[in-house]
């Protein structure tokens, strides 16, 4: 441990570290602006990415004499934003298969199962509630999947009066269906 402190002690005394010191302190905020206005990084990582920029600028600075530090750090910074862009194209962080295990069915939590019973109950009131030929019709459309024509065979009628009925069916559910969750609003 101590020679690590002594190395780092006797690093901290070196010039380039001063050079160093200096360049951050006068480049970083520039640089993180850069990072922020044209390379389309999120906030939350511009402080790694321009980090990075300076470490980088650690690893080669005792090779090469940098005549101009401003375009050696952009054309750094440059490189950062390129490398971080294309990791994040290729990372996903999350396998979307564990999502469909924490879908539940409608009725698999008490709640949804009450809320659901509900509605179904508050449905089957009010299809109950119509006028025999219109629920008849709406049934055959709905729980069998018949359509206009194959009601029109089956029962008997125009064209335009199963097209009636359906519509007039609808409406009436509609309307009583808005008013019934009106109510369950109020008693709540």
């Amino acid at each position: 441990m101590s020679d690590a402190r002594g190395d780092l002690g006797e690093r901290a005394q070196d010039p380039r570290d001063g050079r160093l010191i200096s360049w951050f302190q006068r480049w970083r905020r520039p640089i993180r602006y850069w990072l922020s206005s044209r390379s389309s990084v999120p906030a939350a990582e511009i402080d790694d990415l321009a980090q990075e920029v300076f470490l980088r600028l650690l690893r080669y600075s005792d090779d090469i004499a940098i005549d101009n530090p401003q375009s050696y750090l952009f054309r750094i910074a440059s490189n950062v934003a390129n490398e971080w862009r294309e990791r994040a194209q290729h990372r996903q962080p999350h396998d979307n298969s564990w999502l469909e295990d924490l879908q539940s069915a409608p009725g698999a939590e008490p709640e949804n199962a009450v809320a659901y019973g509900r509605a179904r109950e508050h449905v089957q009131a009010a299809v109950q509630r119509l006028p025999p030929r219109q629920r008849e019709v709406l049934l055959l459309h709905v729980n069998e999947g018949l359509t206009y024509k194959q009601i029109t065979d089956r029962l008997g009628l125009s064209p335009r009066v199963v097209l009636r009925d359906l519509t007039r069916a609808y409406s009436q559910l509609r309307t009583q269906l808005n008013l019934e969750d009106l109510e369950d609003m109020d008693q709540r």
